[in-house]
This record gives C-alpha cells, sequence and structure tokens, in this order.
C-alpha cells in the first residue's frame, strides 16, 4: 500500500461526508468507506471520486485542497486506490498512519490564513509622512497585484493543487475581511463626497468612485493573501520588487498598521478604525 494525504475537518471528521468518520479517533486503525452501493461497484467495477462511494485523499497535501478548505485537520494514510486521477485516488478503506501539523506541514503561513488579519480592528497611530509614502509606493504597483500574485502562486506552490490551495486561502481571507473593509470602506468614501455633488450627477459619480474604491481596496485584499505565499514564492511576476522584498509590501505594511488605501481614481485615502473613517486624503505625485 501506498502513503497518501487527507485532509478533514478540524474536528477531525471528513469533509465531504460529513460526520460519518472521525479520522483523528481512528489513527491506528483502518476507516472503511460508508457502503452506500458497494454491491453494485465491486459488480460493476466502477468507482466514482467526488461521491461517497469512495473515501478520497491525494499523494500531496496540496492536492486535498479540491474539495476541502482551510481551517482543517491533516493525516498520512495509506492504502490501495480503486480509483485513480491526477489530484485524487479514491479508496475503499484507508489505514489512518498519524496526524501531522498544518501548521507545520504547509510552507506557506498557514495560521494567517486560518486567521487572517483584519485591518479595521488595528488602531491606527497618527498618519505620518511614513505612511504616505507607503500609499506612494503602493500606487505605483497595486494595478498589477492581482495577476502578479496570482500566477507567482500558481507557479510556486506543490504540483497541481495549488489552484485549490490558493481558492482556499482567498476564500479564507475574503470572508473574514472583505466584506466588512469593502463596505465600510465605501461608506465612508461616499459620505465624504455625498455634499459636493450636485444630486442630478451623483448617482453617476457615486457609480464612478465605488467601481474605483472597490478595485483598490480588492487590490489590498489580494496583496494581503499573497504576503500568505511568500515563504514559497521564490521570484513575482510581472513587478519589480523593492529592494528583493515582496513588492506589494507597502499594502501589507499599511494593513497590519490599522490603514486601508482607497483610490477614487483621482485621490488616494487612508482608512482606520471600524468605521472605516478617512484619516488621510491627497493626490499621490
Amino acid at each position: 500500500m501506498a502513503t497518501y494525504y487527507k485532509l478533514a475537518r478540524p474536528d477531525g471528521f471528513d469533509f465531504y461526508s460529513g460526520k460519518t468518520i472521525n479520522y483523528r479517533e481512528n489513527i491506528g486503525k483502518t476507516v472503511l468507506c460508508p457502503p452506500s452501493d458497494w454491491p453494485n461497484r465491486i459488480r460493476e467495477g466502477v468507482w466514482r471520486l467526488c461521491t461517497t462511494d469512495v473515501l478520497h485523499a491525494s499523494d500531496t497535501a496540496e492536492k486535498c485542497f479540491v474539495g476541502a478548505k482551510v481551517p482543517c485537520s491533516l493525516y498520512r494514510v495509506e492504502g490501495t486506490p480503486v480509483v485513480e486521477h491526477y489530484e485524487k485516488a479514491g479508496f475503499a478503506e484507508l489505514y489512518v498512519l498519524e496526524e501531522l501539523d498544518p501548521a507545520e506541514h504547509f510552507k506557506w503561513r498557514y495560521q494567517e490564513a486560518v486567521s487572517p488579519m483584519h485591518p479595521l480592528k488595528i488602531r491606527p497611530s497618527d498618519i505620518t509622512e511614513s505612511q504616505i509614502s507607503l500609499v506612494r509606493a503602493w500606487a505605483s504597483v497595486w494595478n498589477s497585484v492581482t495577476d502578479s500574485v496570482r500566477a507567482s502562486v500558481w507557479a510556486s506552490v506543490t504540483d497541481s493543487g495549488r489552484d485549490s490551495v490558493w481558492d482556499s486561502v482567498y476564500a479564507s481571507v475574503r470572508d473574514s475581511v472583505w466584506a466588512s473593509v469593502r463596505d465600510s470602506v465605501w461608506d465612508s468614501v461616499w459620505a465624504s463626497v455625498r455634499d459636493s455633488v450636485w444630486d442630478k450627477v451623483r448617482d453617476k459619480v457615486r457609480d464612478s468612485v465605488w467601481d474605483s474604491v472597490r478595485a483598490s481596496v480588492r487590490a489590498s485584499v489580494w496583496a494581503y493573501t499573497g504576503h500568505i505565499f511568500v515563504p514559497v514564492v521564490d521570484t513575482w511576476k510581472y513587478v519589480t520588487p523593492f529592494e528583493g522584498q515582496y513588492p506589494f509590501q507597502p499594502a501589507v505594511n499599511l494593513w497590519m498598521q490599522g490603514l486601508v488605501p482607497s483610490f477614487d481614481g483621482k485621490r488616494w485615502r487612508l482608512h482606520g478604525h471600524e468605521d472605516a473613517r478617512i484619516l488621510w486624503q491627497g493626490q499621490i505625485t
């Protein structure tokens, strides 16, 4: 029997089949697939992946993210597959060898993926030239962040599981911070321009500002997510790093100081506190 990896929910239960098999409770034991249609499968010799007909495991832990997500628990298992795919294999039974620590096994920053930092919950300090310099540096690269981070991470994360790893980590960051940051920043920006816009053009201006603000805030989310993968990426595509650093580090530094930059097409702003109030605004040259 060959050795494989298995991701399960944090409590040890299988992601796909729910609370039927607990891998943590069966270390040193063999777990069997719930025999939903085994007689027919055995008779026909046909087993299907992505169903409850089989248990799923992969030859690398990264490939396990197809159908799984962070947070998770990780196990090393043994088995003989009854059906195989380049990302996953299906088993009628698995022997659970041991549990592994995801934070130690994955070379990217697993803990930050599980518990991403929320910038609007950090009390920022007074704005100084240091933060404005970070905005200036961020303004020079933010349009490249989506293509660069995605291509660089996909090129660096081990094996074909990279797409699923990225999807899982990005979803964790997005679900934890994106909606609240986006809405709070928009409310703050809109309040700042509302009184200066004529009624007849207000909606058009609002939509135009919203598109730019949303894109710039989303870019910060991408920058922070890319930062999680810095330990496994050697080369960042389509952009020149700052003195050998992660090229989007200025946005990450602002994020970690409780500041979210936004851009309305003309002016940059720095937002902070839970209401994303505007702490600084100006044009960057």
